[in-house]
């Protein structure tokens, strides 16, 4: 992809977003500070990268629209920042906003704790495993997220503190998203609900809560 087609997809996928232009200068940090780290650790492959503003920005912000008046969120398995840091990104304008990211790899959490420095993100980084995170995250969040962290069945086990706790889990899925539901669903403890993707003709956002 060439320079220009990269500059479409920004501006496409800023376009979609709707953002101000505060946000827009903090985005744009967090993609130059990316651009410099991952050759250094495994944050985002090269393959994704001339897409990124559609296929993981706009893709991860596509949740903050789903639950605009939630200030508590939890991400688990972070990684590079896609969905919590973004979210955290578009929560920063709002006021008591906090975005919990759960992450054990600690060149990642090295990247997101300068990221959230740089970009002045309301966040709280955990560094360490999903189940040794649960009794640390005090506050029933509202939304728990997660993004190509596990099959579905395995995110809502994950997961499933949070919601039984009262908050709604929204989890971005790709193609295969029916056959993982069809494994998710033989819980009786929780209801599912599929979100069409406003990036992806093929993704759905998985919403899930508590019966």
């Amino acid at each position: 992809m060439d320079v220009e087609a990269e500059v479409e997809d920004k501006t496409r996928a800023l376009n979609q977003m709707g953002v101000s232009r505060e946000t827009r200068l903090k985005l744009e940090a967090y993609v130059d500070l990316l651009d410099r780290w991952r050759s250094i650790t495994n944050l985002i492959s090269r393959s994704s990268w001339p897409n990124l503003w559609t296929r993981h920005i706009a893709d991860s912000a596509q949740l903050f629209r789903l639950a605009p008046q939630a200030t508590r969120w939890v991400d688990l398995g972070s990684g590079a920042g896609f969905p919590g840091l973004i979210i955290a990104i578009l929560l920063s304008e709002k006021p008591g906003g906090m975005v919990h990211l759960v992450e054990s790899d600690k060149r990642k959490t090295a990247f997101l704790t300068e990221a959230a420095r740089i970009v002045s993100a309301p966040v709280t980084i955990h560094s360490s495993r999903i189940d040794a995170a649960y009794s640390a995250i005090a506050a029933n969040p509202e939304i728990v997220t997660a993004r190509a962290l596990a099959p579905l069945a395995e995110l809502v086990e994950m997961a499933a503190p949070f919601l039984r706790r009262g908050a709604i889990g929204l989890f971005i899925k790709g193609q295969n998203v029916h056959s993982e539901l069809t494994d998710a669903a033989l819980s009786d403890s929780f209801s599912f609900n599929l979100i069409e993707s406003a990036t992806m003709p093929s993704g759905r956002i998985v919403r899930v809560v508590c019966k």
